[in-house]
């Protein structure tokens, strides 16, 4: 049996993507047979109108999600490794499902906004320390945070803003020499040979970004306290606009090694349920297949709604089918698993909308014995 193909995590320019815009992700879903596809920006839902439109004048089925970083300070303490490899304690989360159109209520609208606003502070500190850098350097070349925010972002600023704003600068004062463009990064790298082709412009942003805007580098901003909410915040949060929390695994990386929290599978599946989540997702592009398939596999029969994206929240472009590491296929099983997931998320978000209770109440209680139900109802949602 074939089964649709899902997308279930995509962000778009409304907080930062290798899409053009909300049209030109969805014209490549279309392309691919993509037919199910999930928005997922980090702290904004403000891309959800277009993405719904677009994906009924394309026939695609839309999911609605949100994506936050969180901190758990229990973990930190310890020195605990979550779902970021190098900041022990930070854990990201994903919300699937949410009601549309998006509503919060207060105080959880006012949270969101202020640890959006919290986010955007920081990149406007590391703008303000770029330019300090190319001042020093008398190369003729500024940053404006004001037309970065104007002509780069729909409203959410990261610091792949600022690497793209600065590769467009040096590109523009080098009128496409390919000579200059060399020697001008170099020079901002502090004396650093560009290693990318200058034709590779998704390269090229991150190494700008991974030289001046990363821990150590001579723009670098840390983040405030106040830009992390409490994991159990962030879960109210997403529950109060009618989501699913999801924890997003990092799984494998390319020498088959994990972070401490993930690396036992049955300890891992047992504490995220103990932790409330019901759900999970992996960015399969970064999964050794068959690494992959045995935590997918394992977590779905434990009773987890599990769902597969890429994210595309850099500058390179990939594409929207999915695929595992190095180009790899997934198989009939990791296909399988992840439309039964999408189908649970549309049951959801279809049941929350109206007002009802979906796959997890307002309190984030499941009962795992009912997902075959969400499956057979996201099913005919998705298939009419």
């Amino acid at each position: 049996m074939s089964f649709p193909k899902v997308n279930a995590h995509l962000h778009t320019p409304f907080s930062f993507s290798a899409f053009r815009d909300i049209d030109d992700a969805l014209d490549r879903a279309v392309k691919e047979n993509v037919k199910v596809v999930g928005i997922n920006d980090f702290y904004t839902a403000e891309g959800y109108e277009e993405w719904a439109e677009g994906c009924k004048k394309r026939a695609l089925y839309p999911l609605f999600g949100i994506e936050l970083i969180s901190l758990n300070e229990a973990d930190q303490k310890v020195g605990l490794r979550v779902n970021d490899p190098g900041n022990p304690g930070r854990t990201y989360i994903s919300g699937k499902g949410l009601a549309y159109p998006f509503r919060l209520a207060e105080p959880f609208a006012t949270q969101l906004t202020n640890v959006r606003n919290e986010a955007n502070k920081q990149v406007e500190a590391m703008c303000e320390k770029l330019n300090e850098q190319l001042e020093s350097k008398n190369l003729g070349i500024s940053l404006n945070i004001d037309w970065i925010k104007d002509n780069l972002t729909k409203g959410s600023i990261r610091e792949r803003h600022l690497a793209k704003a600065l590769r467009l600068k040096v590109y523009e004062k080098c009128s496409e020499d390919i000579s200059c463009i060399q020697n001008t990064l170099k020079e901002i790298f502090d004396g650093k040979e560009l290693k990318s082709d200058v034709a590779n412009v998704a390269g090229v942003e991150n190494e700008i970004r991974a030289n001046l805007l990363k821990a150590g580098g001579a723009a670098f901003v840390p983040e405030t306290a106040e830009a992390f909410l409490p994991v159990q915040t962030v879960c109210e949060i997403i529950l109060a606009a009618g989501g699913i929390p999801t924890y997003p695994f990092l799984a494998d990386d390319a020498n088959g090694n994990y972070t401490d929290f993930e690396d036992d599978l049955e300890r891992v599946a047992q504490q995220l349920t103990e932790r409330g989540f019901h759900s999970v997702e992996f960015i399969t592009t970064r999964n050794d297949v068959k690494l992959l398939e045995k935590y997918a596999t394992y977590l779905h029969n434990q009773g987890f709604v599990v769902t597969f994206g890429s994210e595309h929240n850099s500058p390179m472009m990939e594409p929207v089918e999915l695929f595992a590491r190095n180009n790899t296929p997934l198989t009939d099983k990791l296909l399988q698993i992840n439309y039964e997931g999408a189908c649970i998320i549309a049951a959801h978000q279809h049941l929350v909308a109206q007002g009802l209770n979906g796959y997890v109440d307002e309190n984030g209680n499941a009962d795992r014995t009912k997902r075959g139900e969400f499956v057979k109802l996201g099913n005919e949602l998705i298939n009419p």
